[in-house]
């Protein structure tokens, strides 16, 4: 999909006509051309190259990078929400580069979202790029919906799971990466 900035500068100035404000008042001139920047600034992140490494083959044991900074927007309010995101998956003959798992929550994350569809997409891309033993995605967020309007709470932080192969089959497996993330002591 192709980011349409002209349109984006027309919903902007129209949004801030809606609320009361003068889109030429000197703080928000600018404004509808920086929104428009940012969302073809996040549009160029979501392609990237998931590169594999196959000469690592024989390494069969989990793989974690865990708290990755998340930031996306609840597609319900357009308001931000984030957090941390824990991935974890188990080769079967290819490993990717690290950066790559950090890059993978970056692509789904920049657009309009919902934290569990996010959780899933991570998981589904992941489990089909690496065709791995097992794959884990966990997403600890905090909501500005909820936050600042609406039941207007802040502080609460809402968790999310998706589990693939041995981390929903097994449970050591599983237990093992709740713990490496801190969500279980044993």
């Amino acid at each position: 999909m192709a980011i349409d900035k002209e349109k984006i500068r027309q919903a902007v100035r129209l949004f801030l006509e809606g609320i009361g404000e003068d889109p030429n008042r000197e703080g928000l001139k600018e404004t509808p051309e920086r929104v428009a920047r940012m969302w073809e600034e996040f549009e160029e992140k979501r392609d990237f190259d998931f590169k594999l490494f196959e000469e690592f083959g024989a390494y069969n044991e989990m793989v974690l990078v865990k708290d990755i900074t998340v930031y996306s927007l609840c597609e319900h309010h357009l308001l931000p929400f984030f957090g941390k995101a824990h991935i974890a998956y188990i080769p079967d003959g290819i490993i990717c580069g690290l950066s790559k798992l950090v890059r993978t929550v970056r692509a789904f994350s920049l657009r309009p979202q919902v934290q569990e569809r996010l959780t899933n997409e991570i998981a589904d891309f992941l489990n089909e790029q690496l065709n791995p033993k097992g794959v884990a995605v966990v997403l600890e967020m905090e909501h500005l919906c909820m936050s600042m309007r609406g039941v207007m709470s802040p502080g609460h932080l809402t968790i999310t799971s998706a589990l693939r192969g041995l981390f929903l089959n097994d449970l050591r497996t599983r237990e093992e990466f709740l713990k490496l993330i801190g969500k279980i002591s044993l």
